[in-house]
């Protein structure tokens, strides 16, 4: 009885993502992590919402972020922004984010003075980006 309930622990929280998915028109909606979006046109803000804990178990923080990502690109695409920036931490399940129309201009990554220029010009930087199924 016990080991079958640690079984279904893992289940019912794997099946907390299975209904967020990201729309088609939210597949053109970039996210701009740390770029400028100050020559972009500000549409407004959205606050998006997933459960980020189910009964005493914390979900899995990544997992939680990029179902947050996807509701804001899906939300974002709903008032025909092309770019998204968060604009605070995600606190309890939700999250803030910045609505843009950037059109065809270029996000430039704000970098501090000491930073490489390039990603992985020097041993040990990586480059990392969310992944989406769908």
């Amino acid at each position: 009885m016990r080991k079958s309930l640690l079984l279904l622990v893992p289940v019912l929280l794997s099946a907390c993502s299975w209904g967020i998915t990201l729309d088609d028109a939210a597949r053109n909606v970039r996210t701009a992590w740390s770029g400028d979006v100050s020559s972009c046109r500000d549409l407004g803000k959205v606050t998006v919402s997933v459960m980020d804990h189910v009964g005493p178990v914390d979900r899995n923080g990544i997992t939680v972020r990029d179902e947050l990502e996807v509701l804001a690109r899906n939300e974002a695409a709903k008032m025909h922004a092309d770019t998204i920036k968060p604009l605070a931490e995600p606190v309890d399940g939700s999250q803030p984010w910045g609505a843009y129309q950037c059109g065809a201009r270029q996000i430039n990554p704000v970098r501090s003075s000491n930073a490489p220029a390039t990603p992985n010009s020097t041993p040990g930087n990586a480059q990392t980006f969310p992944i989406h199924g769908g």
